[in-house]
């Protein structure tokens, strides 16, 4: 005989655990650790062109500081919302994020710098488009795999429909053009309909699909094609088209196994483009050497495993929806963390991707905090439903 549900409610309310949040030590402990070296790393990189272009050296170490502080909000905002408000708001999300893609394309709206329309100018800072759509789809895409679970697993057209929709997004990214951004969005929406059950062959035709047309554009595309053949060959142009990878590789090779030191970078110092955005993991090496890069690849490592294993924890709960987004969360940090690391070593073409919570910038800053603000809700909804869920046996030994 079951206890009755005021006696559940009783031991709920007693117990006092779906009151107060359970925060998961090691998500709040691993970002605080990057942030920490980001800031660091930040402030190193920058401050010889920052003392060159503004005067101040800390200039972008200390607007770094606003970042992390607008992110720090943006992550408590993330924490207060209940997941069930991003999943029956999801077709808004899907609206608000084609919009965004479609008015940041529009001259005199859209901020162009070095060529690409990527921005939008919010007061003090430019905001990055492709940052936010990139939640916002993901997150339409894990409530389509619940709304439609059976259709997804058995039907290519119902399994067609968000990839549709990830294909529109990244061809509105390539007009900006953001080859990087439309690549993980795609590749992370089909690591999402990946766990949600989407069979082997659906999947592969999505993917055989992209893959050529990012070919048909590399090669139709004169300045893709001088990227691809200059990583390739970096030392073919070292003045040109090979140049930027050319220095971080000599930045990464002088770091050795303990580095030449914080604040010692030669390469930072007018050698090295983007040293404090997206080549600051070239500096970190040169600086801190291969144990500093073992650290924090170890730390990306851990925060991807963490939200792993959060998604199959919500997964147990029943909580499809919130496992469908940690997922999302885990293998877009796992995605990004990985080209940009690629990249800075020559691995992977350049692809203009920033380094998660250390590279320097504004837009990536306030979204990854609050996509980690959302980490740690779903972390706490499913902790508070398994507690509440046991209540009934507890109460019965009672």
């Amino acid at each position: 005989m079951s206890a009755p549900a005021s006696t559940v409610n009783s031991y709920a309310r007693s117990s006092g655990q779906p009151r107060r949040l359970l925060l998961d030590p090691w998500i709040i402990g691993t970002v605080c650790a990057l942030l920490l070296i980001g800031l660091i790393m930040v402030a190193s990189a920058s401050i010889g062109i920052s003392e060159k272009e503004t005067g101040a050296a800390f200039h972008y170490f200390t607007r770094q500081l606003v970042y992390v502080a607008l992110g720090l909000v943006a992550g408590c905002v993330g924490l207060a919302v209940p997941t069930r408000v991003w999943d029956e708001y999801s077709k808004y999300l899907l609206g608000g994020a084609f919009l965004l893609l479609v008015v940041v394309l529009i001259p005199g709206i859209g901020y162009e710098v070095n060529g690409s329309r990527r921005w939008i100018r919010l007061g003090f800072m430019n905001f990055q488009v492709s940052e936010a759509t990139r939640v916002m789809l993901l997150m339409y895409v894990a409530s389509y795999a619940v709304r439609r679970s059976d259709e997804l697993r058995s039907d290519f057209k119902s399994f067609m429909v968000p990839v549709g929709v990830l294909a529109a997004a990244a061809l509105l990214l390539l007009g900006e053009p953001d080859f990087g951004a439309a690549t993980v969005l795609f590749a992370t929406g089909l690591g999402v309909l990946f766990l949600a059950g989407a069979r082997i062959v659906h999947l592969l035709v999505p993917v055989v699909a992209g893959s050529i047309g990012l070919a048909v554009l590399a090669v139709v595309s004169p300045y893709r094609l001088r990227r691809l053949t200059g990583f390739l060959d970096p030392w073919g142009d070292p003045f040109d088209s090979g140049f930027q990878l050319v220095q971080s590789l000599i930045a990464i090779g002088r770091g050795e196994w303990l580095g030449v030191g914080l604040g010692a970078s030669v390469q930072k110092l007018f050698y090295l483009p983007e040293a404090h955005t997206d080549f600051v993991f070239a500096v970190l090496a040169e600086e801190f050497g291969f144990l500093g890069v073992t650290v924090v690849v170890a730390l990306f490592a851990l925060l991807v495993t963490r939200a792993l294993m959060i998604s199959r924890e919500a997964a147990q709960a029943g909580q499809a929806y919130q496992s469908y987004v940690a997922a999302a969360i885990g293998i877009w940090l796992g995605l990004q963390a990985f080209v940009n690391i690629g990249v800075n070593m020559g691995l992977l073409p350049t692809k203009g991707l920033t380094l998660p919570l250390l590279s320097y910038g504004g837009s990536s800053m306030l979204v990854t905090l609050g996509w980690i603000g959302v980490l740690l809700r779903i972390h706490h909804d499913t902790q508070a439903t398994g507690r509440v869920r046991v209540a009934p046996r507890e109460a019965r030994r009672r």
